[in-house]
């Protein structure tokens, strides 16, 4: 029997057999979508996503009623807090910045369908896209700050990741990688230290961030000619120049990662400008307000923060390396993370503010 939670969505006790979803997912629909003739249903997979499993439910003759189906993956409750991933469903809704979420589940949740294409690696680029990214990335930005200690969590989920880390690997060419291409667990607690107090003295806001803004993770609706963002299950308050950051590192891609696609310091003067235009408007000030120094400032502290990405989704990915079951080298990918912040450390550190 599914209960009504406060915040308006249905909690059932139910966990989806991916083996038997369409029949399990049915039990959801009865539910969210009870005038629908569930004989008559199709279901799509989308197989973009690294962290979880996903597909969607639709009517056959009703294509763009579209409900979202998100299975957790294994053991994902040691990197992700979902409790507070329903409430920022809810938050976001609220704003206009989420689709609404109709159900939670024991191993998942369903949601409202974000209409529109996921972006390429080109389309990140253009301006008419970009500028629509920095004034979505304001708006959620803008959110009042509630929480009691203004401060970013992000070092506490660094380290909390870093003593949830798997002592060693039963596969032997995992292991090899693990004990010779990735740094120790003592070794990454003192780089998150490091960095800290270099992000620290940066002064950057604190504010109310996605922190995943991957491309997979925004959605172009042509028609309406503006951007939303999905997927919010890594979003807490942080450092504004960290999800700038986190952005800009996912220039590189995911399947095949490369590093020469990380923006140069003129395109990103460019979109920092954009940004810094909407984000003075939104606290009141005129656009026009926005000198060199400012945007000077914002780029030396977006590049000191990419550093801190990086040790996130390193650490990130040897957990999932551990745990997951989604067809991906979370491994490769966390020693590629690893090897760009070692990379890039010296020079983005020597950055001076203006």
């Amino acid at each position: 029997m599914a209960r009504v939670h406060n915040d308006g969505y249905y909690v059932l006790d139910l966990t989806i057999d991916l083996s038997n979803e369409q029949e399990d997912a049915k039990k959801v629909l009865r539910i969210v979508r009870p005038d629908w003739d569930l004989d008559n249903i199709k279901i799509k997979h989308f197989n973009d996503g690294i962290t979880n499993k996903l597909f969607g439910v639709s009517l056959l003759n009703d294509p763009e009623d579209v409900v979202m189906f998100r299975i957790f993956g294994e053991k994902t409750e040691l990197i992700i807090d979902r409790d507070a991933e329903r409430q920022t469903f809810v938050k976001l809704f609220a704003t206009g910045s989420s689709p609404p979420l109709y159900c939670a589940f024991n191993n998942g949740m369903a949601y409202g369908f974000v209409k529109g294409q996921t972006l390429g690696l080109d389309m990140v680029t253009e301006e008419k896209i970009y500028r629509q990214v920095t004034k979505e990335m304001v708006k959620i930005h803008s959110l009042e700050n509630t929480d009691k200690e203004q401060k970013t969590y992000l070092y506490h989920k660094l380290n909390n990741y870093i003593e949830a880390l798997p002592s060693s690997f039963a596969n032997p060419k995992q292991q090899d990688r693990y004990s010779t291409k990735i740094p120790s667990q003592e070794k990454l607690f003192l780089e998150v230290a490091e960095i800290k107090s270099h992000l620290e003295a940066l002064k950057s806001p604190i504010v109310f961030c996605h922190n995943d803004l991957l491309l997979n993770n925004i959605i172009y609706d042509k028609k309406a000619d503006k951007v939303g963002f999905i997927d919010y299950e890594y979003a807490f308050y942080n450092y504004q120049a960290y999800d700038i950051a986190d952005h800009f590192a996912e220039f590189a891609g995911i399947d095949v990662v490369d590093y020469d696609r990380y923006p140069s310091k003129e395109f990103q003067l460019k979109w920092l400008k954009v940004y810094l235009e909407n984000w003075f408007e939104a606290k009141g000030h005129k656009a026009s307000d926005v000198t060199s120094t400012d945007i000077e400032r914002l780029y030396v502290q977006v590049n000191k923060c990419v550093l801190a990405t990086h040790l996130f989704w390193g650490v990130w990915g040897i957990i999932q390396a551990k745990n997951s079951s989604i067809d991906f080298d979370f491994l490769e990918y966390a020693q590629i993370r690893f090897d760009e912040y070692f990379r890039r450390k010296d020079a983005f550190l020597s950055l001076v503010l203006p």
